[in-house]
């Protein structure tokens, strides 16, 4: 349960149960399935506390997710390991569904953690990847080495999508602040488990 309630349908305003609607409607045909617990947008429901806020949040994500010069199979890939940097239990579980329903495999997705071991990635991809990390680090630790060898492989174009794309999984930070938990949209299948301290031992990647 997340550390503070959202703002409930019954409560909201006509503004923010439409985006409910929109935030249902998208979640369902992204995961092709219902969330097994709780509403599957309490991330929004907490977010409309603040309706601008909101509203702003989602004008924002909604224009760097409408990028095209990136392969999706890539974006998927990014973001998932993105918010399983961040250790947000929200979202490394839809993340987990959306990628498996956009063509990832379950062995993908269990090699993601040690992608730099797997062979299910190529050359291209651990670069992206080692990337995302270097980005998500608190501060962030891209090397001049490292950004180097992303221009070789990336245009400019690429590489603002990709940074973007992660500017927005840093948002993921939100729902972590506030304890938002699994949805439940990966129960019952693989799904990649968010990192957690030494001290705060990782769930299994494969949930009952």
């Amino acid at each position: 349960m997340a550390r503070i309630h959202g703002v409930q349908s019954d409560q909201a305003g006509a503004r923010v149960k439409l985006v409910y609607w929109f935030m249902r409607a998208g979640m369902k045909k992204l995961t092709g399935r219902e969330a097994a617990h709780g509403s599957g947008i309490e991330p929004i429901e907490i977010w409309a506390h603040q309706p601008k806020m909101m509203t702003g949040m989602g004008k924002f994500q909604q224009a760097v997710r409408k990028g095209n010069t990136v392969e999706e199979r890539l974006k998927y890939l990014v973001e998932l390991k993105g918010a399983q940097v961040i250790g947000c239990e929200f979202c490394v579980d839809l993340g987990s569904q959306i990628a498996r329903n956009s063509g990832l495999s379950d062995a993908e997705l269990l090699a993601l953690p040690r992608y730099r071991q797997s062979e299910l990635f190529t050359a291209r991809e651990k670069l992206a990847l080692d990337y995302t990390v270097a980005v998500m680090r608190t501060p962030v630790e891209v090397a001049d080495e490292l950004f180097a060898r992303m221009r070789e492989q990336f245009t400019d174009e690429q590489l603002v999508e990709i940074t973007a794309l992660l500017t927005v999984v840093n948002l993921d930070r939100f729902n972590a602040a506030f304890g938002v938990g699994s949805a439940g949209f990966s129960e019952g299948m693989v799904r990649v488990p968010p990192d957690r301290p030494a001290d705060h031992p990782s769930q299994l990647a494969r949930i009952a």
